[in-house]
């Protein structure tokens, strides 16, 4: 029997991933950490408890003793449905960092924190070995095997299995690939923390979400997101009647007053800009799009000669159009011949193909390589793919757009919570303010209902909800 002073940190789970057993030399006697199930999915190995002499000293009260301990986690858990990540909560050892390093086809993602590796047996053997080889601490003797392989291998599969329906049917139902990323990352963490072979319903379900409120702290919004993901998979994929679900949590949707610039303050932030960062910023402020539509135009979107900008796949998969901000004609036409410059170098070098909507790839694949298909905002350099050698161009990404005017509004001083999607609430609240009507912004914007476009007339500085203070009347 284990001695219940043993569990200093997080269980290793011995049903899933086998026993881990610490160093002879290390402080705590080499017996085998235990634990309860804790079934994560996407990955072979989930979590790995270390420990290694240290100074620190700790009285643990269920068995009378002082115990000198440190404990260092390695967590190998799922980044994707293609890669692992890996990363030391408790801080690392040169050897550990080596046994990562020396892992082929690892690599380093600095905004996670934590190293990306193949979700592939052979990397998570290698990996498994090279920790190993550290010296700090050892499976048991008895297995031939890293422990639990075929049990969390069996486990991985049907978890994909379960993605791989309801990705199926989400793009069956036309779901956008935000939602069905979305979905599938909700779905993927739910399955974390339960089996999917088990029993599921109603009162997972709560339990999820309750463990996402109380110990996430997420949003409300945030909470029913991942609310309509479960229920997705429920309803069309374990096809339960939604009566029995009729009981599962909702959270109350708390109102929030938008963030605004001031027109003075989005003039300093685009002068803080330069190149195609401010020739993005200013059609954002302009005409009020969100951040993924304007990177996602294409050439044949800007029509100069009926002055507008047609948005295509927008949220909720509509299009719709918006007008053309005449200031930007001159800059957009020559931004646009820089384009064809970068199109016709790849075409000369071979290459010069985009990624097309739709279906439209194989009704007329010469199409990827038209000049009006290519993106408005191509990233810096070519994507190449080592496996099948071709090289293209996707549009410019999302954080780049975001990282830089975050970076001018702590330049300009300006003392907001404000981010790239304030252009489009002050879009919407400059319009109101200039009298336009309510119906015209709700187009503009793209809201279905136009409640949503509403909570702007709550920042007017005039009109109905432009109350003068009494203070400034005495």
């Amino acid at each position: 029997m284990v001695d219940p002073c043993l569990h200093t940190g997080p269980f290793l789970p011995a049903a899933k991933t086998g026993l881990l057993r610490v160093p002879a030399s290390a402080s705590i006697p080499s017996e085998p950490l235990r634990g309860p199930p804790h079934p994560l999915s996407g990955s072979i190995l989930r979590c790995l408890s270390l420990s290694r002499q240290s100074s620190e000293k700790k009285y643990m009260p269920e068995c009378g003793k002082i115990i000198i301990f440190i404990i260092m986690d390695v967590l190998i858990k799922s980044h994707d449905q293609n890669s692992l990540s890996v990363t030391f909560p408790c801080g690392f050892t040169t050897a550990m960092l080596n046994a990562v390093r020396s892992v082929p086809g690892r690599r380093w993602n600095d905004l996670k924190k934590a190293w990306i590796l193949p979700d592939s047996g052979e990397t998570v053997s290698a990996l498994l070995a090279n920790l190993l080889a550290t010296g700090l601490f050892t499976y048991p003797e008895t297995s031939g095997q890293p422990p639990g392989l075929s049990s969390c291998a069996d486990d991985s599969t049907t978890v994909k299995n379960e993605l791989s329906k309801v990705k199926t049917i989400l793009k069956t139902r036309h779901y956008s690939e935000r939602t069905q990323e979305c979905y599938l990352g909700w779905l993927k963490s739910f399955f974390e923390h339960y089996d999917c072979n088990a029993q599921l319903g109603q009162k997972q379900i709560n339990e999820f979400l309750t463990n996402l409120a109380v110990k996430s702290r997420v949003s409300a919004s945030t909470q029913n997101q991942a609310l309509a993901a479960l229920l997705f998979y429920f309803r069309f994929v374990k096809n339960q009647n939604p009566v029995e679900l009729s009981g599962v949590i909702h959270a109350k949707q708390s109102v929030r007053v938008p963030v605004v610039f001031s027109r003075s303050e989005v003039l300093d932030i685009i002068r803080h800009l330069s190149g195609d960062k401010q020739l993005a910023a200013e059609i954002l402020y302009g005409t009020g799009i969100r951040l993924h539509e304007v990177l996602s135009l294409r050439i044949l979107d800007i029509d100069f000669e009926r002055n507008e900008i047609t948005i295509r796949h927008g949220k909720g998969d509509k299009d719709r159009r918006v007008m053309l901000p005449r200031a930007l004609v001159k800059k957009l036409k020559a931004h646009i011949e820089n384009v064809r410059k970068i199109h016709q170098k790849d075409l000369d070098d071979g290459w010069g193909e985009v990624n097309l909507p739709g279906g439209l790839a194989q009704k007329t694949p010469e199409a990827a390589r038209q000049f009006k298909w290519q993106w408005l905002f191509p990233q810096k350099n070519r994507w190449h793919n080592s496996e099948t050698g071709r090289e293209g161009r996707h549009h410019m990404d999302d954080s780049l757009l975001q990282r830089a005017v975050k970076n001018a509004i702590l330049e300009c001083g300006i003392n907001k919570n404000a981010s790239v999607h304030t252009f489009r609430h002050s879009f919407a609240t400059h319009l109101l303010e200039s009298g336009y009507d309510i119906r015209t912004v709700q187009e503009l914007l793209g809201h279905s209902d136009v409640k949503t476009t509403m909570v702007y007339t709550h920042v007017l500085n005039r009109g109905p909800s432009g109350v003068v203070s009494p203070l400034d009347q005495m």
